[in-house]
């Protein structure tokens, strides 16, 4: 049975940049230049903070003074029990269930050093409708994710394209950082992100998980 997700999911968004084969992809070149010259070999972290959490149905606000803000459909993990050093073939256990994510931003310059100011805007990380337990997941490797703007598919993807899986996530992490009960692990965002406007209804579907609808709101200027 699903349970409400914002009682349970109340601890720190972690997000993870690069984890779809597609959009790594699409860097290789870039990664190849100065003064990286490499693509990267740990994973990409990031964390939304506090003031980014939002929730199904509800409004994302199009910062005033800004050219382009993006959606990005991912699914999420949340952590049932605490995650220290823990091993691949145990990582589930310490699972609750999952969620769809919303992980709005600003456009980046740099995928190695994801942007404060892009990422961690009031309302950019929506999440919901529930929480679905693990159990009720048969693979969470092979769920579709779909993007729609007004009823319309933008963009489409599958989980069966993680260059890391979710147990290889979480024992990554955990290895130098302890994950706690209430944890959401955003597990990535795929190529083609699409740009949103005022006035658009914006939602997520995932296999299994449900829809996760938001509403794009221009900034009063004057707030």
């Amino acid at each position: 049975m699903s349970r409400a997700l914002h009682d349970v999911a109340t601890g720190t968004l972690f997000g993870v940049a690069l984890n779809y084969q597609g959009l790594l992809n699409q860097r290789l070149a870039e990664f190849e230049q100065a003064p990286y010259k490499q693509p990267p070999v740990k994973p990409v972290l990031f964390i939304k903070t506090p003031n980014t959490r939002n929730g199904h149905d509800c409004a994302v606000v199009y910062p005033h003074g800004v050219e382009r803000l993006q959606p990005g459909p991912a699914l999420g993990v949340v952590i049932g029990k605490t995650a220290s050093r823990v091993s691949v073939e145990n990582a589930l256990e310490h699972v609750a269930g999952y969620t769809i994510v919303n992980e709005f931003s600003l456009p980046e310059d740099s995928y190695y050093r994801p942007a404060v100011k892009a990422k961690c805007r009031d309302g950019f990380c929506s999440f919901g409708p529930e929480l679905v337990p693990v159990d009720q997941v048969a693979d969470p490797h092979q769920l579709a994710l779909k993007l729609f703007v007004n009823g319309e598919l933008r963009q489409e993807n599958s989980t069966a394209h993680f260059v890391r899986s979710i147990p290889a996530l979480i024992a990554e992490l955990s290895e130098f950082m302890t994950l706690h009960e209430g944890d959401l692990l955003i597990t990535g965002t795929p190529e083609g992100r699409v740009d949103v406007l005022p006035g658009d209804k914006v939602e997520v579907e995932i296999t299994g998980l449900g829809r996760l609808a938001n509403h794009i709101v221009a900034e009063q200027e004057n707030r």
